[in-house]
């Protein structure tokens, strides 16, 4: 009789979709059979570290600018907040909204517009310095990563502050590394 009971109450929970498949621990990383990361559409049900208005890397750069929010997948937050880095399979998405102005009633400030862009940065053991970048643009398609020859490797590997990522523009997430010890040395002066 009890394993009978035991049985329903599992078949039960199966039904259910207790069983499915747990949280995934990577913030849905997937790929396609042909290495291109899929857009991850759920990103803003994810963890906002910042935003940012006008970031630019260049001296001089022009245009109008830009609003940046960054989001994490939950796991790899859970996974910061416990050791001060980034486990593998970390997935942080950057997506670039225009900033507009004097709508409505505002007539001063800069309130975020239309999507402009959606980029990834994946820690993932499968690439050359465990980190790679995606450019997914509006269209939501999957993309390839950015070939590491590109600056925003050299950029990222010469002035993160952990890992190869900008925590220095995440308030919160920066107190964490400098208690946890895991700052990265000279991230403050690289240039």
């Amino acid at each position: 009789m009890r394993g009978g009971i035991l049985f329903l109450a599992l078949a039960a929970a199966c039904a259910s979709g207790l069983w499915d498949k747990p949280e995934a621990a990577d913030g849905d990383l997937r790929y396609t059979k042909d290495n291109q990361m899929i857009y991850p559409a759920n990103y803003r049900d994810w963890i906002w570290l910042s935003s940012g208005l006008g970031m630019t890397y260049h001296d001089g750069a022009g245009g109008d600018p830009q609003f940046d929010n960054v989001f994490v997948s939950p796991a790899a937050y859970r996974g910061f907040l416990t050791t001060g880095t980034w486990p593998d399979r970390t997935v942080l998405v950057l997506e670039n909204r225009a900033a507009e102005s004097k709508g409505s009633i505002n007539k001063g400030g800069h309130y975020q517009g239309q999507l402009a862009g959606v980029e990834a940065h994946v820690k993932d053991k499968r690439f050359k310095g465990q980190w790679a970048f995606y450019a997914f643009g509006k269209d939501g398609e999957a993309a390839r990563p950015i070939p590491h020859a590109a600056d925003c490797y050299f950029c990222h590997e010469k002035s993160a502050a952990v890992d190869t990522t900008f925590v220095q523009f995440y308030p919160t997430l920066l107190q964490i590394a400098m208690r946890k010890n895991t700052l990265r040395a000279g991230w403050q002066t690289a240039q």
